[in-house]
């Protein structure tokens, strides 16, 4: 099985796809995988991308609910719970200071605790209008995305 996600394209866009869906590792993961496999370094943006903003609908509809019942769990859940909101919280500032922007800006930028599920956690927990917020954390993806792909592409070897 693993040996089909290198060698094959199907393969090579499956596992973009998917490793690009985690958190944490996002689009950050994917494209580096699918470039360094060979995947053309558009196909890979593209893939990613999709990959990466697959769950972010779900996020934006169900995550306020599942911290409600992890709050109320004792335990590492309520801790969770509460650590992910406090995370949250870190970023009010910026959002309050620069609203939607301040959104795009916290996804897209391509570093650990930034990205998608990020700006996914942050929007729900500051009750943002998720109207205003897909397509902000949609534009963060393209910016993330095009800076990932630049540096996994080798901007270097351009110059």
């Amino acid at each position: 099985m693993l040996q089909w996600l290198t060698s094959t394209t199907a393969g090579k866009l499956i596992a973009t796809f998917l490793i690009s869906m985690l958190p944490v590792v996002e689009l950050r993961g994917g494209i580096p995988y699918g470039v360094g496999f060979g995947l053309n370094p558009w196909v890979a943006l593209l893939v990613a991308m999709l990959g990466n903003l697959a769950p972010i609908p779900f996020i934006l509809l169900l995550l306020d609910k599942i911290l409600e019942l992890m709050k109320k769990q004792r335990g590492v859940i309520g801790k969770a719970a509460n650590w992910l909101e406090g995370k949250a919280y870190k970023n009010k500032a910026t959002i309050d200071k620069y609203k939607a922007l301040g959104l795009i800006i916290l996804v897209a930028i391509p570093l650990p605790g930034t990205g998608a599920w990020t700006g996914a956690l942050v929007a729900t927990v500051l009750r943002l209008d998720r109207k205003m917020s897909f397509p902000c954390i949609v534009a963060g993806v393209i910016i993330a995305g095009i800076i990932v792909t630049a540096l996994s592409y080798g901007v270097a070897s351009l110059f």
